[in-house]
């Protein structure tokens, strides 16, 4: 019996335990949501497949692209097609690796880390992608 008892308090234990250290909860994404994160993964995928078409087909025409917080680098989509078809063609061991991902409504926050040449170190970044009328509408990285 006081095993049972001993085993009963320490499985209520571990399982109370477990659920304060959790560091995600469960959480509906609205469809504004969904198609954030759809869009943001896609160009993910495209940018490490270096397919420059798919990459910009989920950006919006007048797409503008930002160094943190305001310095823009790039606007509309023919720029940024210009500077992304040519770092692929000259970075064939470009990979960005997605370590954590947030959205919440219209905004997709990344936690990237960027191959740029194998056996060079890696690049830490966060790109936040703003979303409307179905499109990525604006980039802000923070290097």
């Amino acid at each position: 019996m006081k095993i049972v008892v001993f085993f009963s308090i320490f499985i209520f234990v571990v399982t109370v335990s477990c659920n304060k250290c959790a560091d995600t909860v469960h959480y509906e994404w609205s469809k504004e949501e969904l198609l954030a994160h759809e869009l943001a993964q896609k160009q993910l995928e495209a940018y490490n497949n270096r397919d420059i078409e798919q990459f910009m087909s989920v950006y919006s025409d007048s797409v503008k692209v930002f160094s943190f917080p305001d310095e823009l680098i790039m606007n509309g989509h023919q720029e940024m097609k210009q500077r992304y078809e040519t770092m692929f063609q000259n970075t064939p061991d470009l990979h960005c690796e997605l370590i954590k991902r947030m959205v919440q409504g219209n905004t997709v926050i990344d936690q990237e880390l960027v191959t740029r040449k194998l056996g060079e170190p890696k690049t830490q970044a966060i790109a936040i992608y703003k979303i409307a009328n179905e499109k990525i509408q604006e980039v802000r990285f923070i290097p």
